[in-house]
């Protein structure tokens, strides 16, 4: 098989085969046999002909299969994970995994860094003093073993295909193709051993998907490929028209969740947070419909449970509790505030411009060598529908120095809208698919 027959085949609409895949995706793991620009060329052949359920299916086993599965078959019960595809604010998966973990059910989570205005959930661990997320295969499955859950960053052996496909589309604008997000998300997941998986997919400013229809597609397209691969699956369309909670930045985000699990469960983020977790204690057969679930994830709130899983957690993967908690006690070298410009109510409040304010800060990453800044980041002083007088304080912006605190500045005064009325209220739940 020629590259550039399957070049041609593909870029004329034709449907790939499995074998077929498999020699592309075997190329991409590094076998030699392509070129990086013929690589190049089948990932813009796929995102503008597309590919058949069929096709997405084959390719995702073929991205899993190019690497290393993680066998957790001495592990008790259903594994299940949690993936979101990306926000601003979006810190669950820090109150998720010790929550579902503290019901007894085993979460291995395999996570990423921050993506553009997008936050990432590795970044956000990182913060915690000493926090380890480069754990081995080893490591991973005794951390699993010994507290039910473990948060750890893509080890080469997984999946190996997709670190170069994935490089290759960041820079071939061909990144928001859905087989190829389909097989990317899902060749990972199923690598990493789980039975099961809950999928928020985001929808709107701050989301890669910025339309309800898009963000559906993805959805459905997950649900198919991973029914097919064997996988438990049920995906959520969520809101990311605005932030998801009040901090954006990964050390405040990290309080923010710890908050949650010490009772604070008021407001949006605390909200999906126990749906998503009951929703995974559904596919793992603990409990028989989503509001069960509910009722144990808020008792594990209540009693603290979910606390202490998150500390084990911590303590396993080398970080220190102490120091944690006075990371949180401690104020930046910097800090300033943003009021309103006039009165009325909060009528918009742009989740892509706030994650960009708090990237210009050093929350986040412009190139992949960036270092972070963990004190860095945006505070929501007011909510979407909020009244607001002039003066009062929207967002209180925080980093280790003054650089970006004016590029941030114009960004939040062009995330805010605010107007006369009630904006009308807007769902955070947009719709549920499952197989």
């Amino acid at each position: 098989m020629q590259p550039v027959d399957l070049i041609r085949k593909k870029r004329d609409g034709g449907e790939l085969s499995a074998v077929e895949l498999r020699s592309f995706v075997a190329a991409a793991a590094g076998d030699g046999s392509w070129q990086s620009y013929q690589l190049s060329a089948m990932l813009m052949a796929i995102c503008i002909r597309g590919m058949t359920h069929a096709e997405t299916a084959h390719f995702t086993r073929a991205m899993t299969d190019s690497g290393r599965t993680i066998d957790l078959a001495e592990l008790p019960g259903i594994m299940v994970d949690k993936h979101s595809t990306g926000g601003v604010g979006d810190k669950t998966s820090l109150v998720i995994a010790p929550l579902v973990a503290a019901c007894g059910v085993v979460v291995p989570m395999m996570s990423g860094r921050g993506l553009g205005h997008t936050g990432g959930t590795l970044d956000k661990l990182e913060a915690i003093p000493g926090f380890r997320v480069g754990l081995s295969i080893d490591e991973f499955k005794s951390t699993l073993l010994k507290v039910g859950t473990a948060m750890i960053s893509q080890t080469p052996e997984v999946a190996p295909a997709d670190k170069k496909l994935y490089a290759l589309r960041d820079v071939t604008g061909t990144v928001e193709s859905i087989p190829l997000i389909t097989a990317s998300i899902l060749s990972k997941k199923l690598a990493e051993g789980i039975s099961a998986l809950v999928m928020d997919v985001k929808c709107g400013s701050g989301a890669f998907m910025k339309t309800q229809a898009d963000a559906r597609l993805l959805a459905e397209s997950l649900v198919r490929v991973g029914s097919a691969n064997g996988l438990k699956i049920e995906c959520v369309i969520t809101d990311m028209e605005t932030p998801l909670g009040r901090e954006v930045g990964n050390l405040n985000e990290v309080r923010e969740a710890v908050e949650i699990l010490q009772g604070r469960t008021e407001g949006r983020l605390a909200e999906l947070s126990i749906l998503l977790a009951a929703k995974m204690l559904k596919l793992a057969g603990v409990v028989g419909d989503d509001a069960t679930g509910i009722v144990r994830i808020r008792a594990a709130i209540a009693d603290d449970a979910g606390l202490h899983k998150f500390h084990e957690l911590v303590e396993a993967q080398g970080g220190n509790v102490a120091a944690m908690e006075r990371a949180f006690r401690t104020a930046p070298g910097a800090g300033r505030r943003i009021v309103a410009d006039h009165s009325g109510r909060i009528h918009r409040l742009d989740a892509e411009l706030i994650g960009r304010a708090a990237v210009a800060l050093g929350a986040g990453r412009r190139r992949v060598e960036d270092d972070v800044d963990a004190h860095a980041g945006v505070t929501l002083l007011a909510d979407y529908g909020d009244p607001v007088r002039s003066g009062d304080p929207l967002f209180a912006i925080f980093a280790t120095t003054e650089h970006g605190f004016a590029e941030a500045g114009a960004l939040l005064r062009e995330a805010v809208a605010i107007d006369s009325g009630v904006p009308p209220t807007r769902p955070l739940i947009l719709e549920t698919i499952f197989s």
